[in-house]
């Protein structure tokens, strides 16, 4: 399935490194702050970002986690075929912490407010804020804005944005495709 090419490999990294600063920049060392990845395509950028902030921050450990929200989405028992849950690796609870939730592409707003009823399973968090590699902001069903964004998109709503990873798909890159 190709695609216009919104990010090219080494754009992907730039975009990765400013997100990761801009966090570095509002938490520190991230005592009592948590990167949440929603399950499927926010986890490998969580993983990504997770990685590069040990590095930048110098500390041994951040917390963070993968989060399913496959049973939260308000279309579950619309669909015409069963949903295949995905994994969720959250061990630690949330309660009183900044969560940064962290997703591939902001849409609809759906996923994410899926994202934080599920969230409420691990506690109540201090402070949840947003972070989308790409925010196509015209196409939004809910009052969702994120609070950091890799790039913007303006599309149509029958066009497709595509996240590809080099450990599953041989390259970092995001297509437009549609």
């Amino acid at each position: 399935m190709e695609g216009r090419i919104l990010f090219n490999a080494e754009r992907f990294g730039w975009t990765i490194e400013r997100l990761c600063q801009e966090l570095v920049e509002n938490y520190g060392d991230f005592t009592d702050t948590c990167l949440v990845g929603v399950q499927t395509g926010g986890v490998p950028l969580a993983e990504r970002m997770h990685q590069r902030l040990l590095e930048l921050t110098g500390v041994p450990h951040i917390e963070h986690g993968a989060l399913d929200i496959t049973f939260y989405r308000d279309d579950f028992r619309t669909k015409q075929s069963p949903l295949k849950a995905a994994t969720t690796r959250m061990n630690f609870i949330v309660e009183a912490k900044n969560v940064i939730l962290i997703d591939d592409v902001l849409y609809t707003g759906r996923t994410t407010q899926a994202a934080l009823t599920a969230l409420q399973h691990y506690g109540r968090p201090r402070r949840v804020e947003l972070l989308t590699l790409v925010d196509r902001r015209y196409q939004r069903h809910l009052p969702v804005q994120p609070d950091y964004i890799g790039m913007q998109v303006d599309s149509l709503d029958k066009s497709h944005v595509k996240v590809e990873w080099a450990e599953a798909d041989g390259a970092d890159r995001v297509l437009l495709i549609g």
